[in-house]
């Protein structure tokens, strides 16, 4: 085969134009003159942009066809690629045209070629000049006002008369208005994501007023459920989940973050505040606790416990996540392509991909291990109760401390019994780990090396390769009878000391470990207990023998998560070391600090103190109790940032790349910063009204929520490999029009839902062929409800949903051995035995590896990256879950047990009410007759079966009505499983 000869002098062009321009839309009439962001550059960026686009390192011949201005300098060969004006001249169209498949372009082993009208398109721009131009989502919005050069009778809204422009042009026409029943369920869906109640339909139905419609847009917009519906789109965009993802995908602790979300939907926090308190709530000047729980963002990405990943390795994954989740999010960026290489397509760099990831470097993190406990979260009666436990708890620390003659005297008697004590005498501590393992279990039964052989001048090899070999350390600054704090996950510390008695006798100790604990004492193992706790005084009580001399004390501390501490105190003693070491000093010599150190001790122990001290303890535990019962939830803690430098090739281990500051990319305009850019500076510069991206990035993304596509359909990429927009003045007005109105998220879409457009029928007739797509909005869309949706509308429909807002995470019905595959630890699912067990979908726990399998059947995203859109398949798959999953049969259970009871006597009644509860319509005469037959069908099977009828009636946790007919209930539980599985039912029109 041959090569085709450079283009130029030396090397290759990989082709060049792709088909009719992405975003031209269905239909689209010529323009007068050709664009080049909207008709040339999608040609060349589909097939020339690989190897003459922005990517210096990946370029041929020196050719950059990303500029036109660029790419009208002569080559080497002295041929001249576009000579503006003269087609007939240019390199490039002689190449696309040449007959010799070694000179044409694009090559043949693309497998891509030119159409005439693609080539016919090229030869027009260079004779009309070819003019480049900024990529439209580069350049800031334009002002441009919709057409009002005619009345349309139709308009109810600017958004609408940009439309009717567009649908002029094509020769096309709006359709009608949807029927009221229609809108109701429309909205509720849309704004709410559960269906109206019968009782609702009715009401809009027959609310003549002028205003009713929007009356009951705010209504809906108003409902506390309304947060929760823009969580789910939410959550799958900043990939939410209540589990860490890699390797064993433990459960982690964010759940506030996701309530925090409804709530700020819900209080239609501004959108420039809802992104800086995400990004960089934990940098606010006197940060709320809200807005520490909003910086919880920074926590979502995928995390590993394994006990063998290389900390550096997944520093860099953690901070190439958050550079491909914000660009994602907030850019419609894709400026993951950098992590290894020049983007392809957009003027993104390496070097703006790493200095993005500068500005997350301030992260505090382990990046191996068990994430933090996390930060307390009380409710506002929680919340209350501590301030008063607090109020409380000073107060008798303020009384604790009043002097007294009668106190001092008894001080003076109680340091004289000090005096003639003699006790052993301990050395300072000496430490050495963590030694890591696969789990806490393997680190507290492997023996190390210490406990075989105490010898402090000895280093151990740790089990991580290339980890620093451990050493013995000395820790004199750890004073006994207080919590020290040690590192490390999966792990075990040693700490030893020896102790020094005159004369052979026993010690009283008294200890407490985070986790498990084993002690040896010349030697001899005295304790061994394998437990998972916070480190707490009084955990374990020991008495060890003692020899005159020197005496071996050792112990092993090892960590499963979370906190990692010890505590150690001697009983029996009259005092700490260091405060007998105080009371030898006579008073008139003490310092401040050691005459205050002695009087607190003695208030810890003086007898006519004990009622205070016993109040004081017991106000300090019911406070300990109820923290150790709040929700927790992960948030960001700056600190000193990480060095960040250029990885070659996304290379972890390679080190040579040059040290980077944070920074936004280089082709956008630079924010105004003094010294180092924060996460504050990122988030401020995304929400500034110039940043060309965050804006139309929004506004686009809600259109998709209320018309089922996007305005440019491709939600994650606004750049050159995204779809030039169907209606790019309808984007811009948006977009300036939610910045000028202060990023109002609700006003924002009420503005669409109020739009005629909005209100449109479904249905698309002749439409079909003409726009199968629905991107001219001559129509309104139908398709099918997210995932958590289809659940929801299943439970509103039986009246099992319970509304409760926010909380836990819930484990809903799911097949036993789901989770066989998940180890350290395995683990199984158990069915919420309570009312959570009918909470809203998005209230599920979010296991990333093995996301619940009735979300699954139904696309939703397990969330390990940004999901900007779901896909929406139709598969068996999904009417199985729908006839069979225990949430679904229970739902119909229930839903069949209302229609016996409410909704009348006959058959007819029964299916005309049963209709209204999930269709919000009465059926049909051909529905009645198939739904009659199924009724007779399966009530004769069941009267012949009884055993078959209650086993299906005892799927589910429910009570089963125990005065309705077995056989009856069961075949219209049939009948209801039947309604809760029509196409209509899990569908918004």
């Amino acid at each position: 085969m041959h090569s085709p000869r450079p283009f130029g002098s030396s090397a290759l062009i990989v082709g060049l134009l792709a088909a009719l321009c992405a975003g031209r839309g269905p239909t689209q009439q010529p323009a007068s003159r050709v664009s080049y962001n909207r008709d040339v550059r999608p040609i060349l960026a589909e097939n020339c942009f690989a190897c003459h686009g922005p990517d210096a390192r990946a370029r041929k011949a020196g050719l950059v066809l990303s500029s036109p201005d660029r790419a009208t300098a002569p080559l080497e060969s002295g041929a001249i690629a576009i000579v503006r004006g003269r087609p007939e001249a240019s390199e490039l169209i002689r190449r696309v045209l040449a007959a010799d498949a070694d000179e044409r372009m694009p090559p043949a082993e693309t497998g891509k070629h030119l159409t005439p009208a693609q080539i016919a398109t090229l030869r027009t721009w260079i004779a009309e000049g070819a003019e480049g131009q900024t990529h439209w989502s580069q350049l800031e919005p334009r002002a441009v006002e919709p057409s009002l050069a005619a009345e349309d009778g139709w308009s109810r809204h600017p958004i609408d008369r940009f439309l009717f422009e567009r649908l002029r042009r094509e020769g096309l026409r709006p359709a009608v208005e949807a029927d009221r029943v229609t809108l109701i369920r429309r909205l509720s869906f849309d704004l709410i994501g559960l269906p109206p109640s019968p009782a609702e339909v009715e009401a809009f139905v027959a609310d003549t007023r002028a205003d009713a419609y929007e009356a009951l847009v705010d209504r809906l917009l108003a409902s506390p459920h309304y947060g929760e519906r823009m969580a789910v789109y939410w959550l799958d965009l900043v990939r939410y989940a209540d589990t860490t993802g890699y390797h064993s995908d433990n459960p982690r602790t964010v759940t506030p973050y996701r309530d925090w979300v409804i709530a700020a939907f819900n209080d239609n926090l501004p959108f420039d505040r809802f992104t800086i308190e995400q990004l960089a709530g934990d940098l606010l000047p006197e940060a709320t606790r809200s807005q520490r729980i909003a910086s919880g963002y920074n926590r979502l990405n995928m995390t590993t416990e394994e006990g063998g990943a290389q900390p550096k390795e997944y520093e860099n994954k953690y901070a190439a996540d958050r550079v491909r989740n914000v660009s994602s999010v907030w850019m419609a960026a894709t400026m993951g392509c950098c992590e290894c290489h020049d983007h392809k397509f957009d003027p993104y760099s390496t070097r703006d991909f790493y200095a993005m990831a500068a500005f997350f470097a301030d992260v505090q993190e382990t990046a191996v291990g068990a994430r933090e406990a996390g930060m307390p979260v009380p409710s506002a009666a929680d919340a209350e109760v501590l301030a008063r436990l607090d109020a409380e708890i000073a107060a008798l620390r303020r009384e604790l401390d009043i002097a007294s003659p009668e106190l001092a005297a008894a001080q003076s008697a109680w340091e004289q019994q000090v005096l003639a004590h003699r006790a052993p005498t301990l050395s300072a501590w000496s430490a050495i780990g963590p030694f890591t393992a696969a789990s806490a279990h393997e680190a507290f039964e492997t023996s190390h090396g210490p406990e075989r052989d105490v010898d402090l001048s000895k280093t151990y090899q740790p089990a991580a390769p290339g980890s620093s070999p451990l050493k013995w350390v000395a820790r004199p600054e750890w004073r006994d009878g207080a919590i020290h704090e040690l590192s490390g996950g999966n792990a075990a510390t040693y700490l030893h000391r020896t102790i020094e008695a005159t004369a052979a006798g026993t010690l009283q100790l008294s200890l407490g470990s985070d986790d498990a604990i084993r002690v040896w004492v010349n030697g001899e193992q005295l304790l061994s207990h394998e437990v998972y706790r916070p480190a707490a005084p009084d955990q374990e009580q020991l008495t060890i023998a003692l020899k005159p001399g020197s005496n071996s004390l050792l112990m092993k501390i090892v960590n499963g998560g979370g906190g990692y501490a010890f505590y150690f105190q001697v009983s029996g003693k009259p005092a700490p070391d260091e405060i007998v070491a105080a009371v030898r000093i006579p008073p008139a010599s003490r310092s401040a600090e050691q005459a205050a150190d002695v009087a607190a001790f003695h208030r810890s122990v003086a007898p006519s103190l004990a009622p205070l001290r016993n109040r004081l303890a017991d106000a300090t535990a019911r406070k300990t109790a109820l923290e150790a019962r709040l929700p927790r939830t992960l948030v960001t803690v700056s600190g000193t940032p990480r060095t960040v430098r250029i990885r070659p090739r996304g290379n972890w281990q390679d080190d040579s790349g040059p040290v980077v500051e944070p920074a936004v990319p280089q082709f956008l305009r630079q924010p105004a910063v003094n010294g180092r850019a924060t996460r504050l500076d990122l988030a401020h510069w995304l929400v500034d009204g110039r940043n060309p991206l965050t804006a139309r990035v929004f506004v686009n993304r809600l259109w998709k929520l209320c018309f089922g596509l996007g305005i440019s359909r491709t939600l994650d990429d606004l750049g050159v490999q995204g779809e030039w927009p169907v209606h790019p003045e309808l984007l811009d007005w948006l977009a300036l029009d939610f910045q000028d109105h202060g990023w109002d998220v609700k006003r924002a879409h009420k503005q669409l839902v109020m739009s005629a457009a909005y209100r449109q029928s479904s249905q698309a007739g002749a439409l079909h062929d003409r726009d199968p797509d629905n991107r001219l909005i001559a129509r309104q869309s139908r398709f099918r409800l997210d995932a958590e949706f289809v659940r929801d509308d299943a439970l509103a429909i039986s009246g099992l949903l319970v509304p409760t807002i926010g909380g836990s995470s819930v484990r809903p019905y799911q097949p036993p051995g789901y989770l066989v595959h998940l180890n350290f630890p395995s683990r199984d699912w158990r069915d919420e035995p309570g009312e959570d067990q009918y909470r809203r979908g998005l209230y599920t726990f979010w296991q990333r590896t093995f996301l619940h399998p009735s979300l699954l059947a139904f696309d939703a995203s397990p969330r390990e990256e940004c999901s900007t859109e779901r896909p929406r398949s139709n598969t068996p798959q999904q009417a199985l879950t729908l006839l069979n999953d225990p949430t679904y049969v229970e739902a119909a259970r229930v839903f069949a047990q209302r229609v016996l009871r409410d909704g009348g006597t006959s058959t007819g009644e029964r299916l005309a009410y049963a209709y209204r509860r999930a269709l919000s319509r009465l059926p049909t005469a051909a529905e009645l007759r198939i739904h009659e037959r199924l009724l007779a069908d399966h009530l004769a099977g069941y009267r012949a079966d009884l055993p078959a009828a209650r086993r299906l009636l005892a799927v589910g946790h429910r009570e089963v009505a125990a005065d309705l007919d077995p056989a009856e209930l069961a075949a219209w539980t049939s009948v209801a499983r039947v309604i809760l599985n029509l196409h209509e039912t899990i569908t918004r029109s």
